[in-house]
């Protein structure tokens, strides 16, 4: 299914084939996420990702690293998360040399132009702005910044104004530095091509990373707290809509019962017959969108039900989701849920992984954060492995009164009776 190569310079290179597709996907991935930010430097990693369609020392303009991309009909991009950066390119594959060409170039050989970066910060401003009004994506930083208070996860992607105006040319080289080298690095290759030829293009095109060695900063991380009440966080706005974020304390990506907690949250809020779902919205009618999901980090992780909900129908909905995690807490789970979850876990797995990005995202997401990736097959034998009494045992950890969390945006201003909500 893939093969693993590591360079001179200690870069990681992944290589997927696909046979059944015309394209090829090139991404890399930097253990350079937000969680490894001081807080004077919230928001530098996101601005970094911005910079490197900016220019580099052989292509001096953004035009001239974008132009070519697009006159083969790439699909390209940049994106971040808590805890890794990713650049990536699709194209057809007889385009796969220019298109590592390309990605290398702006990995290795961005300008990170004084200028370029004072031109930017207008528009990251900007998109801090677009997010602020978007309640349905700000709901998820509040959720975060609830459980992870006074440490770099809960703090958001983005960062603050006041910090992006300030950043300065220095304290990009010195972030870029600190994290942007071999060891810290994956290459990953998904789609149709000659292994051969992938390891020449390799050692031709990003042998010129720095090698550095591995220096992981988790100064930042101490995310583990014992919660021993129900917390609540409001942000007032007056909306049309609320938004809420409504979930427990979970499990970190390592956990071996993960997978356990993933068809949980899919019995619960995965798909549109799942439980709350049917409830809140096929039933009730109070939302268009509602959806379970178990999210984890490296050492953290948590289970939460998001929805958007009509202001006067805050409080129904939030005791309609609680009623469901109390079902769940009591044991009433029948095998026929569990067989439907573990079939649309891995239906959905595997049409994802029909696509040469998604292949390349599924691997490398591995690859950077666990240092392991598991093939197809055996994941879907620890799915099957999942009992009845697993998923007992697993809600009666997870479902606990004690680490309820509710984030909430709205017209609301006393938290008081969400607080009494929380008593499930």
């Amino acid at each position: 299914m893939f093969k693993k190569i590591i360079l001179k310079n200690g870069l990681r290179i992944i290589m997927a084939p696909m046979k059944g597709t015309e394209t090829a996907t090139v991404l890399v991935l930097i253990k350079a996420g937000s969680r490894y930010e001081k807080e004077k430097e919230n928001g530098l990693a996101h601005f970094i990702e911005h910079m490197f369609t900016k220019g580099t020392k052989k292509r001096p303009t953004a035009l001239d690293v974008t132009k070519k991309l697009d006159e083969i009909g790439a699909n390209y991009n940049q994106f971040i998360s808590k805890e890794f950066t990713g650049y990536y390119a699709k194209a057809a594959k007889e385009h796969l040399e220019l298109t590592i060409n390309i990605i290398s170039d702006m990995l290795i050989n961005s300008k990170f132009s004084a200028k370029e970066i004072e031109k930017e910060k207008g528009v990251i401003v900007e998109e801090i702005n677009m997010y602020e009004d978007m309640p349905m994506y700000l709901i998820g930083d509040l959720f975060e910044k609830l459980l992870y208070p006074s440490n770099s996860l809960g703090r958001t992607i983005l960062g603050t104004k006041e910090n992006v105006m300030n950043f300065q040319r220095k304290d990009f080289l010195n972030f870029f530095n600190s994290h942007y080298y071999g060891v810290n690095s994956a290459v990953i290759i998904a789609g149709n091509f000659s292994e051969k030829k992938i390891i020449k293009l390799a050692e031709k095109y990003f042998l010129g990373m720095k090698k550095n060695v591995r220096n992981d900063d988790k100064k930042n991380f101490q995310s583990k707290k014992i919660q021993k009440y129900p917390q609540v966080l409001l942000k007032y706005k007056k909306t049309d809509q609320s938004h809420l974020h409504l979930g427990f304390r979970g499990y970190n990506i390592f956990h071996p019962d993960k997978y356990v907690l993933n068809i949980l949250a899919v019995i619960l809020g995965g798909y549109f017959s799942s439980r709350i779902v049917h409830s809140l919205r096929e039933k009730q009618g109070l939302a268009y969108y509602v959806e379970t999901e178990a999210e984890y980090y490296t050492d953290t992780g948590y289970l939460v039900t998001r929805a958007g909900v009509p202001n006067d129908k805050v409080e129904k909905a939030i005791k309609i989701i609680l009623k469901e995690y109390k079902k769940i807490i009591s044991g009433k789970i029948s095998e026929t849920e569990i067989q439907r979850a573990k079939k649309h876990i891995k239906g959905k797995t595997i049409i994802a992984l029909e696509s040469s990005g998604e292949m390349a995202n599924w691997i490398g997401s591995q690859e950077i954060l666990k240092e392991k990736i598991l093939t197809l097959k055996q994941i879907f034998a620890k799915i099957d492995r999942v009992k009845r009494k697993d998923i007992q045992k697993t809600a009666k950890e997870i479902f606990v009164p004690k680490k309820l969390n509710l984030a909430l945006i709205g017209p609301f201003k006393d938290k008081r009776k969400f607080e009494k909500l929380l008593n499930i």
